[in-house]
């Protein structure tokens, strides 16, 4: 549990669909204090943006609802910052103290820890997209020598498609999938896409 001052100084201003904006303590805005906070919160899974307005001392935080709702959320943040005041980050003269000799190591880890991850979640869904694109793409070069301007026509439709799908690939399956009445506009467009995709594939 935090400390009965900083709940009082913790407050929430904003709460929308996946979007929360807290007005935060003075103390939690020093700059170490402040990128260990963010680091820390956006390593809470289906948290996808943190941004902490130092000079405005607001915290906005921006997560998928279908992976974590509001309440897990809340939970989860007040952890943190419950762990991280026990640790005496909080301490103005803590902070002095140990920023120089630790706070280095511990972001280049979490920095790190979130580089591979972010990598190796890109690169599942992009080898996804590829293999969808793989069923509707054109049959080899025999289709570049009987027709080369459909044939690239063709390719670059397969570029586009792939890269809308890499794109939107998280909420496709975390949010449109999960909500698809909520997002019925979103599965319009995929469909008529689709549509002209295979449109363009038909022989004349």
């Amino acid at each position: 549990m935090l400390t009965m001052a900083i709940q009082k100084e913790f407050v929430l201003r904003y709460r929308h669909d996946g979007h929360l904006r807290f007005q935060i303590p003075s103390r939690l805005c020093e700059a170490a204090v402040a990128k260990l906070i963010s680091d820390n919160v956006a390593a809470i899974d289906g948290v996808y943006s943190v941004r902490l307005y130092r000079g405005q001392q607001k915290l906005s935080i921006r997560y998928h609802e279908s992976v974590c709702d509001f309440h897990t959320l809340a939970g989860q943040l007040f952890q943190v910052l419950a762990e991280l005041e026990e640790q005496g980050w909080f301490d103005p003269k803590a902070i002095v103290e140990s920023a120089k000799a630790g706070i280095k190591t511990r972001l280049k880890q979490n920095r790190l820890s979130r580089w591979f991850g972010e990598k190796y979640q890109a690169a599942k869904e992009t080898a996804q997209a590829a293999k969808l694109i793989g069923k509707l793409s054109s049959k080899g070069p025999k289709a570049l020598i009987k027709d080369p301007e459909k044939a690239v026509i063709d390719f670059l439709n397969d570029v586009l498609v792939l890269y809308l799908i890499r794109v939107h690939w998280t909420r496709i399956t975390q949010e449109w999938l999960v909500r698809p009445l909520v997002h019925r506009y979103e599965w319009m467009a995929v469909f008529y896409l689709f549509f002209l995709l295979v449109r363009s594939r038909r022989k004349k």
